[in-house]
């Protein structure tokens, strides 16, 4: 395969996708049509919206959706990922998430189609089928790395709980010990906190607007973060509510608890960074400094050898 069969086989992918679509877009439909007179921004069809992006969103949105649908076969652990969605934050679904790994996937065999180009145009390269599988593992590795940024988003919103976690159960115990109500204790905590705990507690605060009853929106909240401590926490609070327990002196335990716990990690990450400190001391400073050490010696040597 040449350069020109790559090049021309680019093209034609790119010409069937663009037809596809728009064989399929059929004409405007009278409420699109009548919008555009009627001053409105959007009208629904991007292709009507008069933006590029727009157009190339609409464009290739369907097939991007399609190749998601495929990747989700492949791939499967439908369950798994959105359970660590939802521990994620919640910003986006399964379908959003799997498009994602589309556009990654693709940008990174972009990337690496363009660089096996540019080696066969100036013919460092000389076997295009190495240059191909090249660019397919490169799209596998950008669909992997997807979901590696995932878990990364995962553990560091749940690092942000754990350190927001001690502030939140002592503005709770303050509250309560001030005279007020757990729900009202808990709907001012998720007034005046910005954090992801906070956000977490606005989030069971309107489970129990729509009806349910507090110790079900804790339970749902507990299994929707599934952070020890903060589960620990909210079980904690919901024990107290449901046997009568003082719920002041139960949030203060909780809050030294959770900084016990903030204590026991910042000694492990401590630990791990002191052993990592010693790659550098070992590696260069020690070689270095043995070398200094025996460099005069090794040369005086050389000077009375003769």
């Amino acid at each position: 395969m040449s350069l020109g069969g790559l090049v021309g086989t680019v093209g034609a992918v790119g010409v069937w996708l663009t037809v596809s679509r728009v064989a399929v877009l059929g004409p405007p439909r009278l409420a699109e049509r009548l919008a555009l007179h009627l001053g409105r921004r959007s009208t629904g069809d991007p292709l009507l919206d008069g933006s590029v992006s727009a157009t190339v969103e609409g464009l290739l949105r369907p097939t991007v959706v399609r190749a998601a649908v495929h990747l989700e076969r492949i791939v499967g652990g439908a369950s798994s990922v959105q359970r660590r969605l939802l521990r994620a934050g919640g910003h986006i679904d399964l379908q959003e998430f799997r498009v994602q790994q589309v556009l990654w996937g693709a940008g990174f065999f972009g990337g690496a189609l363009a660089v096996s180009l540019a080696m066969l145009a100036a013919g460092s390269a000389h076997s295009p089928g190495l240059l191909v599988v090249f660019s397919a593992g490169m799209a596998a590795a950008g669909v992997l790395a997807r979901d590696q940024a995932l878990s990364h988003q995962l553990r560091a919103r749940e690092a942000r709980m754990l350190s927001e976690l001690p502030t939140v159960a002592d503005l709770l115990a303050v509250s309560v010990a001030a005279g007020e109500s757990p729900s009202a204790a808990l709907e001012r905590v998720a007034r005046i906190t910005r954090g992801e705990l906070g956000r977490e507690l606005t989030l069971a605060l309107n489970d129990v607007r729509a009806g349910s009853g507090l110790l079900e929106a804790l339970d749902a909240m507990s299994r929707r973060v599934s952070v020890p401590a903060v589960s620990r926490f909210v079980d904690g609070i919901a024990v107290a509510v449901e046997r009568g327990t003082p719920l002041a002196q139960v949030l203060r335990s909780q809050a030294a608890d959770a900084r016990e716990v903030r204590k026991r990690t910042l000694m492990e990450i401590g630990g791990r960074k002191e052993i990592l400190m010693l790659i550098p001391v070992v590696f260069l400073v020690l070689p270095v400094t043995v070398l200094f050490a025996l460099y005069p010696g090794i040369a005086h040597f050389q000077v009375i050898a003769p």
